[in-house]
C-alpha cells in the first residue's frame, strides 16, 4: 500500500543494476554525487534511496533519466579500499516512488514509500502459486549453476508472502537490469510472483537448450583431443626408437644433469616426476614452458655445493685492514663471528645489519668479509621493493611466474653457504601486493630459514648456512620484528683524519688506475688532500671525495695528452686553479660572546653539522614566531622552552607578564633547508633566556639536548657526528645531556682531544656553563 506523505532522502542513481526489498548488496560508489549522498545518509539515520538509470552511460542523470520506482535502503557499511575506491553495503527495505529530485549538498529524492506486501495471511491460491514458484526455482538452480542463486535458496524457502518470495527469486536470477526493473515496478504481489514464474520457465528452457549445445560441442572437442593425444604418443614412440629431437632429447638432457648434480632424495623425486609430466604435456600448451622452467630452476639451484670456509683469524684481520681503514667495531665483530664459527660450526649464523650514512663503506665491507671467510659473495638490492612475490616468488599457476630474489641470489651464488648482502633494507615498500619486510622475517630467522619455501620452487630450501648481512641508512623505517632479528652495528661518519688516510691509501691509487695514470704522472700533496676534504666535499662518507679525486685525475690526463705538462703535482696553492673556487667555506665561531645567539649541534644523513640559533626580543604584544623552515618537533621544543622560562621568570629576574609585553622571534639561518629533530630544545631555551635577560652566551660553547617544560635535559642520538662537527668549527666546550655520558666512551680519542664536555641534567647546568659570568650586556 502506497503512503501519500512524501519524504526527502539522499539518493544514489544506480548504473546497470537493480536492488529489491529484503536484499543486501554491495556496489562501488565512484561519482562525487554518490559519495556526498552516502555521507548525508551516514549523518541522518543511514536511509538512502536507490533508483536505477534508464541508460547507464549517462554520467549525470536528471529526473527523466531515472525509473519511477526505486528502493528505500539502509546503509550497512562503507568500505574504503586501496586506490581511493569506495564500496558500500546496503540492505533494501521498501519500494519507493520517485516524485522529484532536490539538489542540496547532494541529490535528495522526494519519494512516497510503498508497503512491502499485503498484511493478510496468504490465501490458498497464493500458497499454491508460492509452492509452484519454489519448485520452479529449484529446477532453475539445477540448470543455471549459479552460486549466488544457490545461496538464496534458504531465503526462498523461508519467504512467507508472495511479494517477498517474488523479490528474493528475482534478485537471484541472472537477468538484465531493465528486466529486473519490471519486477520491481509490478506492485501487486500476486501478479509479480506470476511474472517471476513465467520468466523462470522461459529461462529454464533457454538453459536446457544451452546445455544440450554444450554437450554436443564437448563430444566433438573430446574426439579431436583424443586424436591429438594419439598423434603425440606416436611422436614419443618414434623418439624412443631413435629420434632424439624434441621433448625426448630435453628430458634426456635434464636426467643427465640430474645425475651429475645428485641433489637430495626429495628434490630428485620431484624433478623426475616433473620430467615425466613434461613428456605428457603437449608441446603447444603453455603448461609445457612452465614445466621446463621449473625443472631448469631446480637443476640450477645449489643443493649440496659449498665452499670450504676459512677460519684463519690472522688472515681475515689482514684482509679487512687492507681493504678498509678504521671501522674498528665492525672488524672486531666480524672476527668474533669467525671465532665462534670455528668453535661451534653447527650454530645458527648471526644476521648483521650495518647502519650508517651513505658512503661510509657498508656495502664494500660485506665484500671484504666474504673474501676473508672464503665465501661466494652475492648482493641483493631491496630499495623500492614493494611486492611480497619479489622475495617469495610467484606460484607456478600464474603466467610469467618466476622464483623470488632469494632463490635467484642462491642460483647466482652457486653454493649453499655464500655471504648474501641485503642492501638498503630500510627502503622496502608496502603495497596491496603484500609486505616484503614481513616475507623477510622467515629468511632472517635462524630457527625457520632451514625450510624456506619459495612459492615457485614449492620445496623446502635450506638457507641456514647462508651468512646474511644487511645495510641501512636509518633504523627508523625498518619494522620492529625485522629489526629484532638482526644485530645492529652502527657505522659513524669518517673524521677528516680518517678521510685523509682513506684517500691516500685507497682512493688515489684506485682513480689513478682508472684513468691510466702512474704515481709519477700525478701526485697530490697531503695539504692539497686536506683542502679537498675540507673545502670541496662535505659528506659523512667518501663518495664525493672519490669523485673529486677523479676530477683531478681527468684534468691531469688532459694536460698530459695535450702536451701542456708531463706530470702534475697538486698542492694547496694550485688546487683552486685545478678544481675552481672552494665550494664550502669553513664554519667559524664568533670572535666574542653574543646576546641571543647560541651554537647548536645537529645530525644529518651526511654527518654532523652546527646550527646557529638566533633570538630577538622586541617590545610588542606577546607574539611568538619561529622561522627557518623548522619541523613540528623543533617548533614544539621552542614552545616548551618558552613555557619553562615563564615558569622560572623570578629566577631569571623577568617581569611576571613579560610574555605579554615582548615579541619573541626565533630564527635558524638557511631557511631553504628543512630542519627537524629532538635535540634543539636546550639551544633555543638558552638563546631565548639570553635575549630576554641581556646575558651574553660564550662563543666557544656548543650544545645539544631536548628540554622538557620542567627544565629537564633529555638524551639525544648521533653524538659522535655532532662532536665532530663542533670540533671542525673550533668549539672548545660541548654541553651534553647527562644520560649521554655512556656514549662518550665510544667516541675516538682523536676527536675528543682538546675538547671539554659538560654533562647537564637540567637547564640550570646548561646556563651555568653557557652564559658569560658578570653583568648584563648593555
Amino acid at each position: 500500500m502506497e503512503k501519500k506523505q512524501a519524504i526527502l532522502v539522499p539518493m544514489i542513481a544506480l548504473r546497470g543494476m537493480s536492488i529489491f526489498p529484503g536484499m543486501a548488496i554491495s556496489f562501488p560508489a565512484g561519482r562525487q554525487k554518490s559519495l556526498d549522498a552516502l555521507q548525508a545518509a551516514e549523518e541522518n539515520g543511514k536511509e538512502i534511496f536507490l533508483v536505477t538509470q534508464k541508460d547507464p552511460v549517462i554520467p549525470d542523470p536528471s529526473r527523466n533519466d531515472l525509473y519511477d520506482i526505486g528502493v528505500l535502503a539502509e546503509v550497512k557499511q562503507v568500505l574504503k579500499l586501496p586506490g581511493n575506491l569506495t564500496h558500500v553495503v546496503v540492505e533494501g527495505k521498501n519500494r519507493g516512488r520517485l516524485l522529484n529530485i532536490h539538489v542540496k549538498n547532494c541529490d535528495y529524492a522526494e519519494i512516497t514509500t510503498i508497503a512491502q506486501d499485503f498484511e493478510e495471511e496468504p490465501s490458498e491460491q497464493e500458497q499454491a502459486i508460492m509452492k509452484i514458484a519454489v519448485e520452479e526455482y529449484d529446477n532453475y538452480l539445477k540448470l543455471a549453476n549459479n552460486t549466488a542463486a544457490l545461496d538464496l535458496m534458504g531465503n526462498v524457502v523461508a519467504a512467507k508472502r508472495p511479494g517477498a518470495l517474488a523479490d528474493v527469486i528475482a534478485a537471484g536470477m541472472e537477468l538484465a537490469y531493465n528486466r529486473k526493473q519490471e519486477f520491481l515496478e509490478r506492485l501487486n504481489p500476486y501478479e509479480r510472483l506470476e511474472m517471476v514464474i513465467t520468466t523462470m520457465q522461459h529461462e529454464c528452457q533457454v538453459l536446457q537448450i544451452k546445455r544440450e549445445i554444450e554437450n554436443k560441442t564437448k563430444q566433438r572437442i573430446d574426439k579431436n583431443q583424443r586424436e591429438y593425444y594419439l598423434r603425440e604418443e606416436m611422436k614419443v614412440i618414434q623418439e624412443e626408437l631413435g629420434d632424439k629431437d624434441g621433448v625426448g632429447a630435453d628430458a634426456a638432457k635434464y636426467r643427465t644433469q640430474l645425475d651429475e648434480k645428485n641433489p637430495p632424495a626429495h628434490v630428485r623425486d620431484t624433478i623426475e616426476k616433473e620430467i615425466d609430466r613434461m613428456l605428457k604435456i603437449p608441446v603447444t600448451s603453455p603448461e609445457s614452458n612452465v614445466s621446463r622452467t621449473y625443472i631448469e630452476t631446480l637443476l640450477s639451484l645449489p643443493w649440496t655445493e659449498t665452499t670450504e670456509e676459512s677460519f684463519d683469524l690472522a688472515e681475515a684481520e689482514k684482509i679487512l685492514d687492507e681493504d678498509h681503514y678504521g671501522m674498528k667495531k665492525v672488524k672486531e665483530r666480524i672476527l668474533e663471528y669467525l671465532a665462534v664459527r670455528k668453535n661451534a660450526p653447527e650454530e645458527h649464523a648471526t644476521i648483521l645489519c650495518l647502519v650508517g650514512p651513505p658512503g661510509v663503506g657498508k656495502t664494500s665491507i660485506a665484500r671484504s668479509v666474504a673474501k676473508a671467510l672464503n665465501r661466494n659473495y652475492v648482493r641483493m638490492s631491496l630499495g623500492g621493493v614493494k611486492d611480497e612475490a619479489e622475495i617469495r616468488g610467484h606460484r607456478k599457476t600464474y603466467i610469467g611466474a618466476m622464483p623470488g630474489r632469494i632463490i635467484n641470489a642462491m642460483k647466482q651464488a652457486g653454493t649453499i653457504n655464500p655471504l648474501m648482502l641485503l642492501d638498503e633494507v630500510d627502503k622496502l615498500g608496502v603495497s596491496y601486493n603484500g609486505d616484503p619486510a614481513a616475507a623477510l622475517l622467515e629468511v632472517l630467522d635462524g630457527e625457520q630459514n632451514s625450510t624456506f619455501r619459495d612459492h615457485f620452487v614449492e620445496l623446502p630450501y635450506d638457507l641456514s648456512k647462508v651468512l646474511f648481512m644487511c645495510t641501512a641508512n636509518s633504523l627508523d623505517t625498518i619494522p620492529g620484528p625485522l629489526c629484532d632479528r638482526m644485530e645492529i652495528i652502527e657505522l659513524s661518519s669518517y673524521t677528516a683524519q680518517e678521510k685523509l688516510h682513506i684517500a691516500e691509501e685507497h682512493l688515489l691509487e684506485k682513480q689513478r688506475k682508472r684513468h691510466g695514470l702512474t704515481a709519477k704522472q700525478l701526485k697530490i700533496k697531503a695539504d692539497a688532500m686536506e683542502e679537498i676534504i675540507d673545502g670541496y666535499t662535505r659528506e659523512a662518507g667518501v663518495r664525493q671525495l672519490e669523485r673529486t679525486i677523479g676530477e683531478v685525475c681527468r684534468k691531469a690526463v688532459k694536460m698530459i695528452l695535450s702536451g701542456e705538462r708531463k706530470s702534475l703535482t697538486v698542492t694547496k696553492k694550485n688546487l683552486e686553479d685545478i678544481l675552481g673556487t672552494r665550494k664550502f667555506m669553513p664554519d667559524t665561531i664568533y670572535k666574542e660572546p653574543q646576546v641571543g645567539i647560541v651554537r647548536g649541534l645537529a645530525w644529518t644523513r651526511v654527518g654532523g653539522t652546527t646550527l646557529s640559533v638566533e633570538v630577538n626580543c622586541m617590545p610588542g604584544e606577546g607574539k611568538f614566531r619561529v622561522t627557518g623552515n623548522l619541523g613540528k618537533v623543533m617548533t614544539e621544543s621552542a614552545e616548551a622552552a618558552v613555557s619553562y622560562i615563564r615558569s622560572q621568570n623570578e629566577r631569571f629576574q623577568l617581569e611576571p607578564d613579560f610574555y605579554k609585553k615582548k615579541d619573541i622571534h626565533i630564527h635558524i639561518p638557511e631557511g631553504a633547508t628543512p630542519k627537524d629533530g629532538p635535540s634543539a630544545g636546550v639551544t633555543m631555551a638558552t638563546a631565548i633566556i639570553s635575549a630576554l635577560t641581556g646575558r651574553r652566551v660564550r662563543n666557544d660553547v656548543a650544545m645539544t639536548g631536548e628540554i622538557t617544560i620542567r627544565g629537564r635535559v633529555l638524551p639525544i642520538g648521533g653524538l659522535q657526528e655532532k662532536v665532530l662537527a663542533a670540533k671542525k668549527v673550533g668549539i672548545k666546550t660541548v654541553i651534553l645531556p647527562k644520560e649521554n655520558e655512556k656514549d662518550l666512551d665510544e667516541i675516538m680519542d682523536e676527536i675528543k682531544d682538546g675538547m671539554q664536555f659538560v654533562l647537564a641534567e637540567t637547564m640550570e647546568d646548561v646556563l651555568q656553563t653557557a652564559l658569560v659570568k658578570g653583568e648584563k650586556d648593555a
